[in-house]
């Protein structure tokens, strides 16, 4: 299938989600390993449960300050482009003839900023399957406003996801409220958005899984708007957290730290064990005289171009991030 992006198709997939009790998962990317990481990971638990067209939604920023990712997709570091580069590659991944074909792919533009993506918001929003418009860190009447605004002349030709109140970023030392149900029943209703981003606990770009989701807050809030809501920043709790989220109300959660945090170590460990290879006898010697590898490290295999290259790296990446994203997938698609 190609990318879904009609309005109603997309809903149809979200009712879908729900009579299957499945909470869609959000995959956000900022390079062409971990898009092919997402759609492979999907594919192959597909097939593993006899259905080889799942939905799939992959996401990406472009002037969200906490991070750019469509600038990262570039070494120009022009989201423009980058954004262009990332559709190109989701285009022909999911093209006939691909292995992701069958694939119900939907595009979400992630923390579209009412201000900064000013430029992107004239952008034809049909090329989408969904976009979150973030005015979160506007005051919250004036973030009603906006938001309702942008539904009015958008909201018949994407899914809007409307942000209610800001998610903290994990990196700084801002602190904020969890969204009460009244809040959340408020912002829903005089906004018009089809989904609405809550603040349940959770961080974005958190180090480790240590935090607390507050199901709670959610349950509430369903009782409100029904089964609506959007986790966003659940990197940062422990995956036995959030196994049930569709008995809470939530029907998306977006994801991109866990697939970059929990892959590099993986990484670091297959470079040292393979240090002489990646790097030659002679820098082997130098770090561990200098006490930044171990005496066991061995510097007496021969350096090998297989061991050199980006393939060498990205693939170690890529098996990684399947793996990540073969977790979650077994956590919503039962």
């Amino acid at each position: 299938m190609a990318i879904m992006t009609d309005r109603k198709q997309v809903l149809d997939i979200y009712g879908e989600a729900e009579r299957n009790k499945w909470v869609l998962p959000c995959f956000c990317s900022e390079n062409l390993t971990t898009t092919e990481a997402i759609l492979a990971a999907t594919k192959e638990y597909g097939d593993e449960k006899g259905n080889g067209n799942l939905p799939v939604i992959i996401a990406i920023t472009c002037q969200y300050d906490h991070r750019t990712q469509a600038a990262y997709y570039t070494h120009t570091r022009r989201w423009d482009i980058g954004l262009k580069l990332f559709m190109q590659d989701l285009r022909i991944l999911t093209d006939k003839g691909s292995p992701y074909e069958n694939l119900r792919v939907m595009v979400h533009l992630d923390h579209t900023q009412f201000d900064d993506d000013k430029e992107l918001l004239t952008w034809d929003m049909g090329a989408f399957s969904s976009i979150m418009f973030d005015a979160s860190k506007a005051p919250f009447e004036e973030n009603i406003k906006l938001t309702r605004q942008f539904v009015r002349e958008q909201g018949a030709k994407i899914v809007v996801e409307g942000a209610c109140d800001e998610i903290v970023d994990a990196s700084g030392n801002a602190k904020s409220d969890l969204t009460t149900a009244e809040k959340a029943e408020q912002y829903f209703r005089e906004t018009g958005v089809d989904l609405i981003v809550a603040n349940l606990g959770t961080e974005h770009r958190a180090s480790a899984k240590d935090l607390k989701y507050y199901g709670e807050y959610a349950r509430k809030i369903k009782e409100k708007i029904g089964a609506r809501i959007v986790l966003h920043g659940a990197s940062s709790v422990p995956g036995d957290q959030i196994a049930h989220l569709m008995d809470d109300g939530v029907c998306k959660v977006n994801l991109w730290t866990a697939l970059e945090r929990d892959s590099s170590p993986a990484l670091l460990k297959a470079m040292v064990e393979n240090a002489s290879k990646v790097a030659g006898k002679a820098m082997v010697e130098n770090l561990k005289k200098a006490e930044l590898l171990g005496f066991k490290c061995s510097s007496e295999e021969k350096a090998s171009l297989g061991y050199f290259t980006t393939e060498y790296r990205q693939n170690i990446i890529f098996s990684e991030m399947k793996k990540i994203v073969d977790g979650y997938l077994r956590l919503w698609y039962r």
